[in-house]
């Protein structure tokens, strides 16, 4: 079978975006230490989650995480606050904004209406959404990120190491943003073995956990031995999954580096510095170098990559690793562009040997 044929498994299921829940009251970090900040104030710093919020061991995690490094090296006073639901978006980037913040952060595409919404009403307040589109506006920035770069990588190792020659992909929503790592993945894999089969599914929701790990033991009951997965908190029971299946097994972790989520049978992680954009955009607002527009990282920029494997690279075959170094020059030299949509897919070719 070709990978055509998976690709039309794989456009069946479909699923909402990286989240959970939590409080609606801006949440008080630690007490930040003394630093730079604006002259002699203090950087004020807001972070408004998804509804995965800052628990979800993934992708707004990996936002707060950011946030807590600006409070360490800037001195900056950090909160954040956990959207409920959709409806929370206006009124919890409102809430920071009528607080005098200095920046405030929109964690997740799915705010970028919400962030129209409010941005134009605050014009000195500055305003960085993540994964999303920033308005035109001189006190906004987007960043997003080439997933399709490390997926790829992920996707050529995960072919390296499957004894079965058939893989998995759990997608939390199935949706341009969440393509991009099932595709790139799944190009990354035939680099390595065109034969290799994929078996792809989507939650449909960012936050259940408990469908995740079930789609994730289907898949393996079908012979998938690797399973990669861009679902934020979902993905955790995927990482459960391979976590009771044990030996012969693995899941591959998103964001934020999971492997110590089940030590051994987290083969890698798919990092995305979601961290050192939001701490970049913090600095640069703490020194008044704040740029509008939009910034897009890749491994070029070290925005992805994967993670360490500081429990699994033992297991893998030194001329694994050198392959894998290889394909990520490539991309860095830009030899090799990993696709980020189906059409794409459908017209990639392996590259040279």
């Amino acid at each position: 079978m070709n990978r055509r044929y998976f690709l039309a498994l794989g456009l069946t299921l479909s699923g909402a975006l990286l989240t959970s829940c939590d409080k609606n009251k801006p949440t008080d970090s630690p007490k930040p230490t003394p630093g730079t900040g604006k002259g002699t104030n203090k950087l004020k710093a807001g972070l408004v989650t998804d509804t995965g919020g800052v628990g979800d061991k993934s992708f707004n995690a990996q936002a707060w995480t950011g946030l807590q490094a600006a409070q360490k090296e800037l001195g900056a006073e950090v909160k954040y606050v956990e959207s409920k639901q959709n409806a929370d978006y206006v009124a919890n980037l409102t809430k920071f904004a009528k607080a005098k913040y200095d920046v405030i952060f929109a964690v997740g595409f799915l705010m970028q209406d919400a962030l129209r919404e409010v941005a134009g009403n605050y014009p000195k307040i500055k305003f960085a959404i993540i994964d999303g589109d920033a308005p035109a506006l001189s006190n906004c920035v987007a960043y997003k990120f080439r997933e399709e770069e490390g997926s790829f990588l992920a996707g050529a190792l995960a072919a390296s190491m499957s004894k079965t020659g058939v893989l998995g992909f759990i997608g939390g929503m199935e949706m341009p943003l969440i393509k991009k790592f099932e595709f790139g993945y799944q190009a990354g894999a035939y680099t390595i073995k065109p034969e290799i089969q994929t078996r792809v599914a989507y939650v449909g929701d960012f936050n259940d956990s408990q469908k995740g790990m079930e789609l994730a033991l289907s898949q393996m009951s079908g012979q998938a031995d690797i399973i990669y997965h861009a679902a934020g908190k979902a993905g955790i029971g995927v990482i459960k999954a391979a976590q009771i299946k044990g030996e012969g097994f693995y899941a591959i972790g998103v964001d934020k580096d999971q492997d110590d989520e089940a030590p051994g049978r987290v083969l890698t992680s798919m990092v995305k510095r979601v961290d050192v954009a939001v701490l970049e955009v913090c600095k640069k607002v703490a020194t008044d170098r704040f740029e509008s527009g939009e910034v897009i990282l890749g491994l070029k920029e070290g925005g992805v990559g994967l993670s360490e494997m500081k429990n699994t690279k033992g297991k893998v075959p030194a001329e694994v690793l050198k392959k894998i170094e290889e394909l990520k020059q490539q991309i860095i030299d830009e030899k090799l562009h990993p696709p980020y949509d189906a059409r794409g897919f459908l017209d990639f070719t392996k590259p040279a040997s």
